[in-house]
């Protein structure tokens, strides 16, 4: 039996190794707690990542774990500014803190994900066969 390949495009390579780059320096500036730079840089992150799930969403797998990609990084964005904006540790309701926030695009993320594993995978294991 004769694996299938996944070939991703030069172009397409290029483009996921920018995001890796920009995302590396918005979570750096977020450990330096250096904010201006932080703060933007989460605009080319989310886009590039955007971007990537676009010209992915032919391929049902990349496009749901993309999606997933999405919702993290903006989760991470979110946690990020109420760092950098001290509402992170306050509580906003009841026992409901500033970064629990970051918990609604986390459970879209998981959300995807399971959405994925459990309906769609297991079907296209079926039709393989």
């Amino acid at each position: 039996m004769k694996e299938e390949l996944y070939l991703i495009p030069k172009k397409h390579r290029l483009i996921e190794n920018f995001h890796i780059l920009f995302w590396l320096i918005k979570d750096l500036c977020w450990c330096l707690v250096y904010k201006p730079l932080g703060i933007a840089m989460i605009f080319p992150t989310l886009s590039v990542a955007i971007y990537i799930t676009w010209q992915n969403r032919s391929n049902i797998s990349e496009l749901f774990h993309n999606l997933a990609v999405i919702f993290w990084i903006s989760a991470n964005s979110i946690w990020m500014i109420s760092e950098f904006f001290g509402f992170d540790e306050k509580k906003i309701y009841g026992e409901f803190i500033g970064k629990n926030f970051a918990l609604i695009p986390f459970g879209l993320g998981i959300s995807c994900l399971l959405y994925y594993y459990l309906i769609i995978a297991p079907k296209e294991r079926k039709t393989v066969k």
